[in-house]
C-alpha cells in the first residue's frame, strides 16, 4: 500500500467513503452502520459509541496492535 500521511478526521471520511460504495455495489448490511457514522451538522457522528470506536481503532493503528493479517485454519483430517 502507498505510504500517505492522513488525519483522523480525513482518514475516518475515507473509510466512510470506502463503506459507502460498498454499499452501492450491493453490500446492504453497511446500511445501518453508515447511518450511525454519518455525521452531525456539530461534526459528531449520529451514534457517539462510533466516535469512541473509531478514536479506539485510531490509537490501536497507532500503536501498531492492528493485525489484519488473513488467516487460514487447516481442516482436520477425518
Amino acid at each position: 500500500m502507498e505510504d500517505t500521511s492522513l488525519t483522523t478526521r480525513q482518514a475516518y471520511l475515507a473509510m466512510y467513503a470506502f463503506l459507502s460504495r460498498q454499499y452501492e455495489l450491493g453490500c446492504e448490511e453497511l446500511g445501518g452502520l453508515l447511518g450511525s457514522m454519518s455525521l452531525l451538522a456539530d461534526g459528531q457522528t449520529v451514534d457517539p459509541a462510533v466516535g469512541q470506536d473509531w478514536a479506539e481503532a485510531v490509537a490501536s493503528a497507532k500503536s501498531g496492535t492492528v493485525d489484519a493479517y488473513l488467516k487460514l485454519q487447516g481442516r482436520e483430517s477425518s
